[in-house]
């Protein structure tokens, strides 16, 4: 790797790291450069993963102030995302790209179709629920919606945290700030979990995981302290933007 491509790699991990505390999505800007840098794709893929993880702490801690009161939530939460990122860890390597690549789009699309409409949505939802039957932590539905995320997230993790935004956003009345803290939080579980499964089956770039892993710990902060002063309608239509660009990118590589 040369000085450039080295700066390029510790450049996209500020940006990764920056965007993914925000929204998500930051693979979308390291995946790409790795491969430009002459990396394969599955060491690209696990480098990646494994060089966001301190990006994610970082960004969690930036909106440690958002996470209060959030324990038992982050504790259920938690654990379906790191069941659902281990799984994804093993279907990147026991499955044809193929068959997960076909579904990502959709799963992208819908998400940010749900960020954009999920207010509405989820006033209609509650009007037309019975009394008494409100599930305050969103209900089995969601922990499994949740896994499946992860699960995503542990194979790619492109707009993972938009698929995250868009189901808690639907089925949690909470503010979309104390969301984001857990979405942060979610994918730290699920890049830390996806990162200790590749340490023991996979072959890892040490340099470019150095590189993106310094370059995401400074872009988290940067990200945290961005983020944490959007509006909630500011945020949404950014989570929009994000997963639309995303969205683009998928069905055009």
């Amino acid at each position: 790797m040369t000085i450039w491509e080295a700066l390029a790699v510790f450049a996209a991990g500020v940006g990764a790291g920056g965007i993914n505390t925000v929204v998500g999505s930051g693979s979308l800007i390291t995946f790409p450069v790795l491969l430009g840098v002459g990396l394969p794709p599955l060491t690209a893929n696990v480098s990646n993963s494994l060089g966001l993880v301190p990006g994610s702490l970082s960004g969690a801690l930036g909106y440690r102030r958002e996470l209060r009161g959030q324990r038992r939530r982050l504790v259920r939460f938690g654990a379906a995302a790191a069941v659902g990122g281990l799984a994804g860890a093993i279907a990147l390597l026991a499955l044809p790209s193929s068959a997960f690549d076909a579904i990502v789009p959709v799963l992208v699309g819908l998400a940010v179709l749900l960020v954009a409409v999920g207010p509405r949505l989820s006033a209609a939802v509650r009007a037309r629920r019975p009394e008494g039957v409100r599930h305050p932590e969103g209900g089995p539905g969601l922990l499994v919606g949740l896994a499946l995320a992860s699960a995503y997230g542990g194979y790619f993790g492109a707009a993972q945290g938009v698929l995250y935004l868009s189901l808690m956003g639907l089925l949690l009345d909470e503010e979309l700030q104390r969301l984001n803290a857990v979405k942060n939080v979610l994918a730290l579980v699920v890049n830390g979990v996806a990162a200790i499964f590749f340490l023991f089956v996979a072959h890892f770039d040490w340099p470019a995981v150095g590189l993106i892993a310094a370059g995401s710990v400074i872009g988290g902060q940067i990200g945290a302290r961005l983020g944490r002063r959007l509006s909630p309608t500011a945020l949404r239509v950014t989570v929009v933007v994000v997963g639309c660009v995303a969205l683009a990118q998928l069905l055009i590589r």
